[in-house]
């Protein structure tokens, strides 16, 4: 190998090193500009009914427990049951599928049937706009947690066109 041959293959292995380099710092660059991205889309999704301020008449007063024999929902597995919840968080890692606007048409010890909207947040949906879905909702499983009674799974079955085609879902709210 000449010197020019062996000049020419330096060249060659630099700019294949800095063709690396830079495109792994841009997509570097991209995934981190995605982070704020991320973040504010969890503050745009909507948010359960304890941080909304969103409680309905049956709700749990903190410290208290459900009355009646009734139980309740722990958004997300955490927290005090709340009875008769108008919102319900689906997807407790990035909240961007939230349950809102419930009515509930029955409600009693074993089981309760309502009707709302699936809130869906664009990123969560992967499409570029917020989306609702018409569902109802069965809440089941109701046993003691942590000291009250809770539902322990919601079954949501839509009513028209589903986030992410299955007509009906099933999420555990242990």
């Amino acid at each position: 190998m000449t010197d020019r041959e062996g000049a020419r293959w330096r060249r060659g292995r630099t700019a294949l090193v800095a063709f690396v380099v830079v495109t792994a710092l841009a997509a570097g660059g991209v995934w981190f500009s995605q982070a704020s991205q991320r973040a504010s889309a969890v503050d745009a999704a909507p948010k359960t009914s304890a941080v909304q301020g969103v409680k309905s008449d049956g709700a749990v007063k903190s410290g208290a427990r459900p009355t009646g024999g009734l139980p309740g929902v722990r958004d997300c597995g955490i927290g005090e049951p709340e009875i008769r919840p108008q919102v319900i968080t689906l997807t407790c890692a990035d909240a961007g599928m939230v349950a809102t606007g419930i009515t509930w048409e029955r409600y009693d010890a074993d089981e309760a049937e309502g009707h709302g909207v699936v809130q869906v947040e664009k990123t969560a949906a992967g499409v570029g706009t917020d989306a609702g879905y018409r569902a109802t909702f069965r809440l089941y499983g109701a046993k003691e947690v942590d000291g009250a009674r809770a539902f322990t799974g919601l079954e949501v079955t839509y009513e028209g066109s589903t986030p992410l085609g299955d007509t009906t879902e099933m999420y555990n709210l242990a």
